[in-house]
């Protein structure tokens, strides 16, 4: 098998009704890189198009009986260290692709909870530790508010030309412990944001660790509002958002902040996706950027992301003044 994924440099941008969407997977960036890409991502356009990677190779697709409108887009990032991560993240964008349109959340976590349990029974007798991927995924029903759903430490961030700001909770120790009041609000922003702490406590496929700490549990686990500190009660897994004009949305696997110096790299972030070029061309700024930072900032790790633009002007508050 080829360790080298066959992927277009340039990123493979898409249209989904007035929205503008790129998507791009690397196995990472510098002379250190993985020997091979466990990343991979859907892309489903508002015509049943769809494009996703299988055996580390760009696949595309026109789904039948797709609805003209409805749209899916997903990153997900196998578990290496658990081996098997590539097929697992493969067998659930398979599923992905199976899974019928939904329009309510409900719907979409009820297809999903199925499709968990039937791949932890496929992957039942392989050898080693069960494996698991991440999924953080938007569905965008023609007539209706976009649906997140979320497991694992993949993020969807929102960007605008002031800021930054991440719409997902990480699924990781870090957040287990807030839950539990041991740590307060900036100590949980350091330690998931700050820092690079590459350990999970929750994945699509493997199950989870929040239900009780001491073992694994094999459901998965929502951080429904209810069960989160307020601070992190508007970040729950699964709900739907909006999307705002003039902002992008970045949806990515944690290969591209895995480094030294987190906080100060996403804060670059709007300013390389503040401009007025189409989707495909910001991804690939970001991605650029990303490959200019010496080989040691990064740890070595794939890197996926999904950038969809939204068009319009600003927010009135998200205006950038010229200096004087």
């Amino acid at each position: 098998m080829s360790t080298y994924p066959v992927f277009p440099i340039v990123p493979l941008a898409a249209r989904i009704g007035d929205l503008d969407v790129a998507a791009c997977s690397r196995r990472g960036a510098g002379p250190r890189l993985r020997e091979e890409n466990q990343d991979n991502f859907l892309l489903i356009d508002d015509a049943g198009n769809a494009a996703w990677l299988h055996g580390q190779h760009l696949q595309r697709q026109a789904l039948a009986g797709w609805p003209a409108g409805h749209a899916r887009l997903a990153v997900l990032d196998g578990m290496g260290g658990h081996g098997h991560g590539r097929e697992a993240a493969e067998a659930v964008v398979a599923g992905l692709l199976a899974l019928p349109p939904c329009r309510d959340g409900a719907t979409l976590e009820r297809h999903l909870d199925v499709l968990h349990a039937r791949l932890q029974h496929a992957f039942a007798d392989c050898p080693g530790p069960r494996p698991g991927t991440t999924l953080t995924l938007l569905e965008l029903p023609a007539d209706g508010a976009p649906l997140l759903y979320h497991v694992g430490d993949s993020r969807l961030y929102e960007i605008t030309r002031a800021r930054a700001t991440p719409m997902t909770i990480d699924h990781v120790p870090a957040t287990g412990f807030a839950i539990g009041g041991l740590l307060d609000e900036a100590q949980w922003w350091q330690q998931v944001h700050g820092e690079h702490r590459p350990q999970l406590s929750q994945a699509f496929i493997l199950g989870n660790a929040f239900a009780d700490p001491a073992r694994l549990d094999d459901g998965l686990f929502a951080l429904a509002p209810d069960g989160l500190p307020a601070w992190l009660a508007p970040l729950a897994d699964r709900r739907t958002i909006a999307l705002r004009p003039g902002a992008c949305y970045l949806l990515a696997t944690d290969g591209l902040w895995s480094c030294a110096d987190p906080y100060g790299w996403v804060a670059q972030w709007p300013q390389l996706l503040g401009g007025h070029a189409d989707a495909a061309t910001l991804l690939a700024a970001l991605l650029d950027a990303y490959e200019a930072h010496p080989p040691a900032f990064f740890h070595p790790d794939n890197v996926t992301a999904v950038l969809l633009r939204v068009p319009g002007p600003p927010a009135a508050e998200e205006t950038v003044l010229p200096v004087a």
